[in-house]
């Protein structure tokens, strides 16, 4: 065992990779939780459940075997991408539907994972850039209503929200801007947590959910009702699961060039299958869509440890949190304003990520113009009037009566239409790997 590999080592550095992710695991439930009604010992419940869910799926994939598992250094969180459908399903049909849309999502993903290799081809980045910006778009105006004091509060707008909410954020690009590495990549966690001790002097924190929060509390499966099951809600969910696929390639390409491990075929495939299987164990627990979150990519760059054994100890981290109702219960005292402020940098994160797939898209051609104008102009269109087509029969309202769903289709379809066979412009999944060790390269500069 190499000095690098000493267990003191390896147990600081699992710990580090959850703190790299944390504060991007416990906004989802908080902005989704929120959307659907949940407030209180509920929301610190929902908490708690990701956290440990987030911890299942990280080991799901540490562990390669005969079946699943890529074996890498990966740690598993609910992509942002999944945020806004999530929200829209909710306000539909609560977490019932989120849950039901979810589980098949998950098969969709274990049935895709043999064969998606061969038709990867469909999505490159002018039909991916496009949705991942679609579904930033679609988040924005999430992140204004929290960052005011969400929506229909009493103090909405206030100075003391703003201030709050604006602060946050400032503190956020001057971290981004004067720190590097380990601090720069904590900048959202480290954020969060000097507003919310800001805003508990400013008397916008109630600590009674803590005090009356157990120690310790197992989790149980359908905590919050068993799951429905609704078309528009299935595709949508099924359309973020695809995405999350052509994503997480170009994690695993990053990762096994940065660990000197070569992977092939059967590997990635195991590796979508243990996403598939992460994937329905969100939809078991009433929690989320889990998949590789890239920004740990980066922490295995800087560190050059390798090995699988940190993300297993960030996983067990996870679990062990997730089974403390007070680390919950914490969570939920987080101010909507201070929510507000970090999302508005996160989700923005999402639309500028769409942009960046999209550098990679030939614009001199007028065609890919026309891909991303339409789906756009699309997507966005119904998000802001989901009634365009409220007199089409129902089977046309499935497809056209959500944004995200009405622009990915788009985008496939034009694509389909401008692009076929013209192997040139379609870029494969070593694409977003390079993408991805650029990006952790940033990181540690």
């Amino acid at each position: 065992m190499g000095t690098t590999d000493k267990p003191g080592r390896i147990i600081s550095l699992g710990i580090q990779h959850m703190l790299a992710m944390y504060g991007g695991a416990v906004i989802v439930p908080l902005i989704v939780g929120a959307s659907v009604g949940l407030e209180g010992a509920e929301l610190a419940l929902l908490v708690s459940i990701d956290l440990a869910a987030c911890g299942i799926a990280t080991l799901l994939q540490a562990w390669k075997n005969r079946y699943f598992g890529i074996g890498l250094p990966i740690v598993m969180g609910c992509t942002f991408t999944a945020v806004s459908p999530m929200i829209i399903i909710g306000k539909s049909y609560g977490i019932a539907g989120i849950c039901g849309a979810i589980l098949v999502a998950g098969l969709v993903v274990l049935l895709m994972s043999t064969f998606f290799g061969k038709i990867v081809h469909l999505f490159p980045p002018v039909v991916v850039g496009t949705v991942v910006m679609i579904i930033g778009i679609t988040l924005i105006p999430v992140a204004i209503n929290n960052l005011g004091g969400g929506v229909g509060a009493e103090g909405f707008g206030s100075a003391q929200n703003l201030t709050l909410g604006f602060g946050v954020l400032a503190l956020i690009i001057f971290m981004n801007r004067f720190f590097k590495g380990f601090l720069r990549t904590l900048s959202i966690l480290i954020s969060i947590i000097a507003g919310t001790i800001v805003a508990a002097f400013m008397g916008m924190v109630d600590f009674s959910t803590v005090s009356g929060a157990g120690w310790f509390s197992l989790i149980s499966p359908f905590s919050f009702g068993l799951p429905t099951f609704h078309i528009d809600a299935i595709l949508a969910m099924s359309i973020v699961g695809i995405v999350s696929m052509i994503e997480t390639t170009g994690v695993y390409l990053a990762l096994s060039e940065i660990c000197d491990q070569p992977i092939n075929e059967k590997d990635m495939q195991k590796g979508y299958r243990a996403e598939g299987l992460a994937i329905l164990l969100g939809g078991f627990f009433n929690a989320f869509p889990y998949t590789t979150f890239s920004q740990n990519v980066g922490l295995v760059q800087m560190t050059r440890v390798k090995t699988r054994s940190v993300a297993i100890v960030c996983g067990i981290s996870l679990i062990a949190l997730g089974l403390i109702p007070k680390i919950g219960a914490l969570t939920v005292l987080i101010p909507n304003a201070v929510i507000g402020g970090a999302t508005l940098a996160m989700f923005g994160m999402v639309v500028a990520s769409g942009v960046r797939m999209l550098g990679k898209v030939d614009f001199s051609r007028q065609e890919n113009l026309m891909i991303v104008a339409c789906s756009v102009g699309v997507g966005l269109g119904v998000t802001v009037q989901p009634d365009l087509f409220a007199k089409f029969p129902g089977l046309i309202q499935i497809l056209t009566n959500n944004g995200i769903v009405s622009g990915s289709l788009t985008a496939l379809i034009l694509n389909i239409i401008f692009n076929a066979g013209r192997h040139t412009e379609q870029k494969t999944s070593t694409d977003l790997s390079g993408q991805v060790i650029a990006e952790t390269s940033a990181a540690k500069s």
